[in-house]
């Protein structure tokens, strides 16, 4: 089973790479594709990639071959990791049109040329930004069920992690999603938390204590003044700041603390891509389990009544041909109406940015 990874030369693109060969996820007698463009500076990195990972690896790294041209991309799994980022200065405003208008030609130009030339069942995961702006480009050019957003699976795996975090236990004991947009318009659904040993009645009382007497209706007013907050301290006081971070309730955290670790300076290349080896390796390996992901709906949920047609982050079945089916249990009422505002913002913006393209 072979892997290309489109932008292998930027920070995520180079850690997915890494874990890849590392993990072992690839196998030696499998390859990975590392993609640059051609006649620009990832395309000459790409080649070096290739010699350093090499030396690295060299005991048991797959096949490792380069690509300058969209043309030339096939693999059973492409992972979409090109383009431009958000900013790392802590008091610019994160301008997700100007994002979107920058990498919506990315995905537009890889669209077609895997629908030309790709392999014919390829899975794409959409790991760049806008999340979901890169789903429906794909997802429109190759069918629905092969495009998977992996933003909500590492909001996910974030929520998880300061849930864990709060309760002193490992991250494996705790279940739950992040449903909804990449970042800001995280949805994190409480009703869908589960902690392994623990009888339902028990795991209400642990919930309403780490959430308290709060819903997503403020959720978002929450978020921006927490944001407000690190702004005011800025690079003067990194330590201040993640210090500040820990007084915060779970689900705050897993959407500000990524803020803050990228506008450090540091980024969140490593978390990113470890979300993403992660599917890579569900998909790889045969198996079918539930993941949250940004995913194009045709109307199997509905909110209030309203059948949802467009892209969307929820829990999924994914499995080596893709995401198969939406799993989504009965919500609290906030949640509901919630995903519904997040929905409408999405296909909003998505008819903004791809008119405007």
């Amino acid at each position: 089973m072979d892997v290309a990874v489109l932008g292998a030369t930027g920070d995520v693109g180079r850690a997915v790479c890494a874990g890849l060969i590392e993990r072992r996820v690839i196998r030696p007698t499998s390859r990975l594709q590392l993609v640059g463009r051609s006649g620009g500076a990832s395309g000459r990195a790409a080649h070096g990639l290739r010699a350093d990972l090499i030396d690295a690896y060299d005991e048991h790294a797959p096949f490792i071959d380069v690509a300058t041209e969209p043309d030339d991309v096939v693999a059973d799994v492409v992972v979409v990791a090109a383009g431009r980022t958000v900013p790392t200065v802590p008091d610019q405003v994160i301008d997700r049109d100007a994002l979107a208008q920058a990498n919506l030609e990315i995905f537009e130009t890889y669209a077609r040329a895997l629908a030309a030339h790709g392999s014919g069942h390829e899975v794409v995961i959409v790991v760049s930004n806008p999340v979901e702006l890169g789903v429906d480009v794909f997802a429109r050019a190759l069918g629905r069920h092969r495009v998977i957003g992996m933003g909500a699976w590492l909001d996910t795996l974030r929520f998880r992690r300061e849930i864990a975090a709060a309760l002193g236990i490992r991250r494996q004991r705790v279940g739950g999603f992040v449903a909804g947009q990449h970042g800001d318009g995280a949805v994190p659904l409480w009703s869908t938390v589960r902690l392994r040993g623990l009888d339902a009645d028990e795991r209400r009382g642990v919930v309403a204590r780490l959430r308290g007497d709060r819903d997503l209706d403020t959720f978002v007013d929450e978020v921006a003044h927490a944001k407000q907050d690190l702004a005011r301290i800025g690079r003067r006081a990194a330590a201040e700041a993640f210090t500040l971070v820990e007084e915060w309730p779970p689900d705050v955290k897993a959407v500000v603390r990524p803020y803050l670790t990228h506008t450090s300076g540091a980024k969140t290349a490593n978390g990113t891509a470890g979300a993403a080896i992660e599917m890579v390796d569900t998909l790889l390996d045969g198996r079918e389990i539930v993941v949250a992901g940004q995913v194009a709906v045709a109307g199997e949920v509905s909110f209030g009544g309203e059948p949802v047609h467009g892209v969307l982050g929820l829990p999924v079945v994914v499995g080596p041909d893709g995401w198969s089916r939406i799993l989504l249990d009965d919500l609290a009422v906030d949640e509901e109406r919630r995903l519904a505002a997040v929905s409408r913002q999405i296909s909003s913006a998505l008819a903004a940015w791809t008119s405007a393209g």
